[in-house]
């Protein structure tokens, strides 16, 4: 679904700055995963499967591409 506009910006950036850029994404992403975790006292499983599905889910949507 995204992977055709992911390719075009990836082109844009170049691959360094792209990769460094999803990577600050991603880890964003885990914090706020952590975060709303800690809030409502989900437990540290529920939380790893709660990152893994986001990472499924944007493969599946080709924002990993």
């Amino acid at each position: 679904m995204f992977a055709p506009i992911v390719i075009v910006v990836r082109r844009l950036m170049g691959d360094a700055k792209f990769v460094r850029l999803r990577g600050q994404a991603i880890a964003l992403h885990s914090k706020v995963i952590t975060n709303f975790c800690e809030r409502f006292g989900i437990d540290r499983n529920q939380r790893q499967n709660m990152i893994r599905v986001a990472r499924d889910n944007g493969k599946r949507l080709g924002l990993l591409a």
